[in-house]
């Protein structure tokens, strides 16, 4: 029996290149016997379709707010109370500047603020990016509210530059999970 058998797995996707990394995520995190159900940005959205997450979880990924589908028609609060964790791979500087602010714009933010899980967020942007004042405040933000970061890793960037803001591993996802 896996450590994760049973546990709801939230996974937040956002508009980063390594957004083509979440299906391997959602599925090995299935492999390890969690339920997963995806939320993708807009940004996630245009970088890896909904389906393919869909075809990957079993269940249909969100992406609007605005879901007559879901409970009452409040996604943001029936995933909220679903999600044992929430693991936002990857999340792009825009998504921890506004998890950080508590900002409500989407339905990722959202489910955030009205969610008591825990919240671990993997970092993927440009090095630059990474290393700027403003993103480490924010990042130094979400860890006082208890969020967990997981990473990023130092490597090669898909603007081909070299340093760290690379998403993490998908196994060192999964292990900040198990731990979580």
């Amino acid at each position: 029996m896996h450590i994760l058998t049973n546990k709801k797995i939230l996974l937040g996707v956002s508009g980063s290149v390594a957004a083509y990394r979440a299906p391997e995520l959602a599925r090995r995190l299935a492999e390890h016997g969690a339920e997963v159900r995806a939320v993708l940005t807009e940004g996630g959205a245009k970088l890896i379709s909904p389906l393919l997450m869909q075809a990957v979880t079993g269940a249909p990924a969100r992406c609007s707010l605005w879901d007559e589908a879901a409970e009452a028609a409040m996604s943001h609060i029936e995933l909220a109370r679903w999600a044992d964790c929430i693991v936002i791979a990857p999340a792009t500087g825009n998504t921890i500047a506004r998890l950080a602010r508590g900002e409500a714009s989407d339905l990722l933010g959202t489910l955030c603020l009205a969610s008591n899980a825990p919240v671990l967020v993997a970092p993927a942007m440009n090095r630059n990016m990474w290393s700027n004042r403003a993103t480490q405040q924010n990042c130094a933000a979400l860890r006082e509210r208890g969020c967990v970061l997981v990473g990023p890793d130092h490597g090669q960037q898909a603007c081909g530059d070299v340093g760290e803001g690379r998403m993490s591993a998908v196994p060192d996802i999964i292990e900040a999970v198990e731990r979580s």
